[in-house]
């Protein structure tokens, strides 16, 4: 009550300035009818015409006849529908039909409710409780017909497919059904773009395991849905559709009823009954059209549930008012709650006691409190004579499918027979491997000097369905259309201007070509994709012999290596066994020796680690379980360095610049990209909202020279730079990787499309050339062709020069590294020998009191001698001019005290 009035509030300056549009007064005075009022938000105004249409049938059997008032409102627009609402109130409406926009309704049915106005909602209620007086049937009661028919489909597993959240009741209470011993349901939710772009969750269906998928929605929605899955290519027959929405029946079928998809869905009402044909032949009259359309043998019909239900709704109405005496009286907005229609929620009340079983469109009408039961579905699935009534559900009963016999079609007649016709048909040349000249010595003319796969097709197409072509070459311009200035070009404008009938080529399915020509069904799935040059092999790293092991393993080992060395030399320390006498002749020495010094802890350490051993050995129970552990370490350590390295060494990993299309956008390592000037692959990135994709749209129009005139022109481009991607369709990167080694398809497909036969608008022979694309891709044809053209003719280079005739040798790139610490530490080894040696020397001069050089000379003199391996101990007077008078030690005996260079007197 609160909303409303505070709603009233603000709008009460502007309800005097409120204008009726479109609104229509009839049925005679206000005292002697019944006013009710339709605030519709229907563009296609099919709600007023059949609301008019209601009214005028059940006053035929009314004493108080029924006057009708339409407002009509923008989808969505609160304020002037409520606005609309309270100029009905004041007029002494007695009920009111509200607007397929559900936050508008809620508002409207909250104002009625206040004012004891019955509200008709003829729509599927947005919660659990109830939308005023609703004769659509509720979520629960579709969940279960989805239910009972996917029990006799015995499906073990599907795709729950759900545009919004108020159709996850539909969910729950199948959910809630099938308890816990039911089939695995998988769940997606295809409203995810605000532009209506389902085709990444199609995408998603397509890759996964489940091909049945029940779809719940709106009518918009689940139409769109169903032409996007016909575009990824999941609307064949290898794919079920089981529709939750009331409308299917309304649906453009023509298409799929080709591609074997099967498709089942419910519908509420017999397009054959009585009431259905008068109301579409009233509609038919309206709109100027032929009155011999009311009637469709295909079972389909344009009439919407909302309007069987508009229609509906009227007739209870007109019996309620029989039974029960009803003078609206005029309201006020702004009036409290003591301002409400007298009898209103009586007349609501009586509405929903009421039981019709006749004159109905929607069949019977019966309510269990505020829900309406007893209705029954008609179960349809799509054949090739359109929709056709297999079952009829109703609730409480066991449902079974009662199909129909197959009755046998007769040939079409002679005048829609295509034999000894003959068509121009555009090609492209040269447009490998679509179309191309046939390489001969001889002057070929005609149809007989072109080939490729489009050729083929047409000939296969003609060999089926007996007519004539001629080929004409149409340029590389496929053509586009400008809806702003009316203007076609290339070869669009040849097919809309009659200058040839056909067109087949790379020429993709777009909405804006379809504007103004036709085309038949996909003969080629494709995307979007990127053409790179192959990923390089890097060169190996100077010290590649160390990938085996990651740098924590390394670090780590240094780290265990130095602990190890420690602990070695702490317990050989606190060992009482590491302790040996030094002089063996003496019995009781006065000093003790340990082998396990710093150094030797080191190399005993090294030793093990390389597995070479060294010359000590412990001898104490600690420093040998201390060994023990350290080699057992150094076994598994050197294990798996072992088998790792040869795998490190031999197989090199390609790299490349760019990974993906984020790569490309972000132009990652300056690699420059763009695609054909004209076409459906620029217009993909001209009219995208994805922000990567307009941030690559923005890059290729700044960058005009990035462009190419034609595909082949861009894939020169790219095997000419190293820095340079070429975005093409897929098919035709496909034909190019396996004839140039170089290149290669980077990322996947950036969107989903299809190869289409372009035809005239309208063309009568346009469904028999889809046929026998189906038949040929049935019989395996248009694999076969594909599989001629990309991998046989011309192919296979790449695949053959790629074969691994065995192990690949190492290179010295491979092994760089092992031979520079060879090097380096060869040098190292040299520099330290002369760094200790030049020590040496000096320390003896001084010890002997002779100069540097002469001892440095002396000593160098018997360093490169040879030929000698044996050096003669001298006396120190002999070596030098001056010594001590007191030493007596010779020089050998320094050099054997050559740890701490200490001389001994």
């Amino acid at each position: 009550m609160q909303f409303w009035l505070i709603t009233l509030i603000l709008l009460w300056p502007n309800l005097c300035q409120v204008q009726s549009y479109g609104g229509s007064r009839y049925g005679g005075n206000r005292e002697q009818s019944i006013r009710i009022g339709l605030i519709t938000d229907d563009e296609s105004d099919h709600i007023r015409q059949t609301f008019e249409h209601a009214i005028a049938v059940v006053n035929n059997d009314l004493s108080v006849p029924l006057q009708g008032e339409v407002e009509h409102v923008n989808y969505g627009n609160s304020l002037l529908a409520f606005g609309q609402l309270c100029r009905l109130m004041q007029s002494g409406v007695g009920a009111v039909f509200g607007p397929s926009a559900r936050h508008t309704a809620a508002h409207l049915l909250t104002a009625c409710d206040a004012k004891d106005i019955p509200f008709v909602y003829p729509h599927l209620s947005w919660n659990a409780q109830t939308d005023g007086f609703n004769l659509h049937p509720h979520p629960q009661d579709i969940a279960h017909a989805l239910y009972d028919i996917i029990t006799q489909f015995d499906w073990s597993r599907f795709i729950f497919c759900y545009e919004s959240s108020e159709y996850l009741t539909i969910l729950d209470e199948l959910i809630s059904l099938y308890g816990i011993k039911g089939p695995v349901i998988k769940v997606m939710r295809y409203d995810l773009n605000l532009n209506g772009n389902y085709k990444s969750v199609l995408r998603r269906i397509r890759k996964s395991e489940d091909s049945r998928i029940v779809v719940v929605g709106s009518t918009e929605g689940v139409a769109e849905l169903l032409r996007q899955a016909q575009q990824v290519g999941i609307m064949n027959e290898d794919y079920t559709y089981l529709v939750g929405n009331l409308d299917l029946h309304t649906y453009e079928l023509e298409e799929y009823k080709y591609s074997e998809a099967n498709i089942t869905g419910l519908r509420m009402f017999d397009p054959a009954k009585k009431e259905v044909r008068d109301l579409l032949e009233t509609l038919h009259q309206q709109m100027g059209e032929d009155t011999t359309q009311a009637e469709n043998p295909a079972g389909a019909t344009t009439i919407t549930l909302a309007m069987a239900l508009t229609y509906d709704a009227v007739r209870v109405i007109a019996e309620a008012s029989k039974l029960v005496p009803y003078q609206p009286a005029q309201l006020n907005c702004s009036e409290r709650h003591d301002n409400v229609q007298p009898d209103g929620s009586t007349f609501r009340n009586y509405m929903r006691s009421l039981e019709i079983l006749n004159k109905t469109i929607t069949g019977r009408i019966f309510f269990q409190g505020n829900v309406r039961k007893g209705f029954s579905f008609d179960v349809i699935e799509l054949q090739p004579d359109g929709l056709v009534k297999v079952g009829t559900w109703e609730e409480g009963k066991d449902f079974e499918f009662k199909r129909p016999p197959q009755v046998a079609h007769f040939q079409d007649n002679e005048e829609n027979s295509l034999v000894n016709k003959t068509f121009n048909v555009l090609i492209s040349v040269p447009n490998k491997p679509y179309a191309s000249l046939v390489e001969s010595i001889n002057t070929l003319i005609g149809n007989s000097q072109y080939e490729g796969y489009g050729i083929d097709l047409i000939k296969e197409l003609a060999e089926k369905l007996g007519f004539n072509f001629t080929f004409i070459n149409g340029g590389n311009d496929y053509g586009s259309f400008n809806k702003s200035t009316n203007i076609t070009t290339g070869m669009l404008k040849e097919i809309v201007e009659g200058r040839a009938d056909l067109a087949i080529a790379d020429l993709t399915i777009t909405s804006e070509r379809e504007e103004v020509i036709d085309f038949s069904l996909p003969f080629m799935n494709l995307g979007i994709a990127i053409l790179y040059i192959t990923p390089q092999k890097a060169e190996p790293a100077l010290f590649s012999f160390m990938d085996p092991f990651s740098k924590e393993v390394w670090l780590y080992l240094g780290l265990a290596y130095l602990g190890v060395t420690l602990c070695l030399f702490v317990l050989g320390r606190l060992s009482p066994s590491e302790w040996d006498n030094p002089y063996p002749c003496i019995e009781e020495p006065e000093e003790l020796e340990n082998q396990f010094s710093i150094n030797n802890s080191l190399w005993f350490t090294t030793g093990a680690l390389l597995q070479q051993g060294s010359e000590i050995a412990p001898k104490a129970l600690s420093t040998r379980t201390i060994s023990s552990i350290w080699w057992f370490f150094t076994l598994i350590m050197v294990s798996s360095y072992t088998a790792n390295l040869a795998a490190f060494l031999t197989i090199v990993n390609p790299t490349s610049s760019i990974d993906n299309v984020e790569d490309l956008a972000n132009n990652k390592d300056e690699v420059q990209y763009g695609a054909k000037r004209t076409g459906s692959t620029r217009n993909f990135f001209l009219t995208s909202e994805d922000p990567i994709y307009m941030k690559m749209n923005e890059y290729m129009t700044t960058h005009p020279e990035m462009l190419t005139e034609t595909n082949q022109d861009g894939v020169k481009k790219v095997k000419a730079s190293t820095k340079y991607a070429f975005l093409m369709e897929s098919t035709s990167i496909e034909f190019n990787t396996v004839r140039e080694c170089n290149l290669t398809k980077i990322g996947d497909a950036l969107d989903e499309k299809g190869y289409g036969i372009a035809m005239v608008k309208n063309w009568p022979y346009r469904d028999k050339f889809n046929n026998a694309l189906l038949e040929l891709q049935e019989q395996g044809v248009l694999a076969r062709l594909k599989k001629k053209w990309w991998n046989e003719i011309g192919a296979g280079v790449c695949s053959a020069s790629s074969d691994d005739s065995g192990p690949s040798e190492l290179g010295m790139d491979n092994l760089s590294g092992i031979y520079a610490v060879l090097i380096v530490g060869s040098i190292l080894t040299f520099i330290f020998s002369i760094l200790y040696w030049c020590i040496f020397v000096f320390k003896k001069a001084k010890f002997y009191d002779v100069h540097f050089t002469d001892a440095l000379v002396e000593e160098f003199k018997i360093v490169i001698s040879f030929s000698e391996n044996e050096r003669i101990l001298k006396s120190a007077q002999s070596v030098y001019s001056r010594s001590r008078n007191s030493s007596s030690q010779s020089i050998e005996s320094i050099e054997t005290d050559s740890e701490d260079h200490t001389p001994q007197h």
